[in-house]
């Protein structure tokens, strides 16, 4: 079992939070958070080096929204400096994981979208309906909240499996802790 340590430092090399803000900004050039961080970079990026060497980064908190599309769902949106983290954090930690997700896993998978699913389900429909000469039926389920209601202590130690480098593992939790706090905050007083 490949277990990860002593790994953080590659968190924030200057090349990976470089390629980190170039991820986190593709498609959003024209936004106003990307072009206000755009205007200090270096400054920007360096700051970010800093908080993670120094292990002062605090994400900020979450922005909440709805959208309908086509059904309504509540959003929660990191800030622009927090998702550039993100990226530097999965460049880092994705290739260690990778190795172990099943292979027909799609959700946000390299080279693995919804063209992959279909021909996929349709390799699989063809097995289990003889090429099609018998008649066979798909279950479609979503978890819903998913990403709400996963108990985070229990994800830090299946992570933890795989990763034993503690300054991963505690930007992790802050990232986690960020969205407990927001949840939270959304819940009526009486449930807190």
């Amino acid at each position: 079992m490949d277990i990860s340590s002593d790994i953080y430092h590659k968190i924030y090399e200057w090349r990976n939070l470089v390629l980190a803000f170039e991820k986190a900004r593709k498609g959003k050039t024209k936004k106003d958070y990307v072009i206000e961080f755009q205007e200090n970079t270096i400054d920007n990026l360096e700051q970010l080096q800093f908080e993670l060497m120094s292990m002062s980064y605090k994400p900020k908190s979450l922005e909440t929204f709805i959208l309908r599309d086509p059904k309504t769902r509540k959003i929660s949106k990191s800030d622009f400096r927090d998702r550039i983290i993100h990226h530097a954090l999965c460049n880092i930690i994705e290739p260690i994981f990778q190795k172990v997700f099943i292979h027909d896993s799609c959700a946000n998978q390299k080279g693995k979208g919804n063209l992959f699913a279909i021909k996929r389900f349709n390799l699989f429909k063809r097995k289990v309906t003889n090429n099609l000469k018998s008649e066979a039926f798909c279950f479609k389920a979503d978890i819903k909240h998913y990403f709400e209601e996963v108990n985070h202590k229990t994800l830090i130690e299946i992570i933890k499996r795989k990763i034993e480098d503690g300054k991963v593992i505690w930007l992790i939790k802050m990232i986690l802790e960020r969205e407990r706090e927001r949840r939270h905050e959304t819940l009526p007083k009486a449930c807190r």
